[in-house]
């Protein structure tokens, strides 16, 4: 089953305190993990891992619960499992726009890439 979400991203607090070292895995597992409310997982088999899938691209990350989350609302915590995801046009500004940002997502089996697996996949 496919989910349809509004995407949010923001900072949360081990974020930030893991900022310093981002190829760290506390960085990665601070970062690479999205929130959905309990009905939300339920909906989607109760999955370690999700696909989220945007106009802007896709990427796997760690489901996680968070029951405090409206139905509808995916978060992912900034970081580059969220860029992956979210429009890169900053219009002028210098900041991409991280809420509201219709997507999908799915249960998925496939591991969340390493940050050199992810950047690696997005070079050009």
């Amino acid at each position: 089953m496919t989910l349809k979400v509004t995407l949010i991203t923001g900072r949360t607090i081990s974020q930030g305190v893991n900022l310093e070292n981002k190829t760290s895995s506390d960085y990665m597992e601070a970062t690479a993990s999205c929130e959905l409310n309990t009905k939300d997982i339920e909906l989607l088999g109760k999955p370690k891992y999700v696909k989220i899938r945007t106009e802007y691209g896709d990427v796997v990350v760690k489901l996680k619960e968070n029951s405090s989350n409206p139905s509808g609302i995916a978060f992912i915590p900034m970081g580059p499992w969220a860029n992956a995801v979210v429009d890169p046009d900053t219009k002028g500004c210098g900041m991409p726009g991280f809420k509201g940002i219709p997507a999908e997502i799915d249960a998925t089996e496939n591991k969340v890439l390493l940050l050199k697996e992810l950047m690696a996949r997005y070079k050009q």
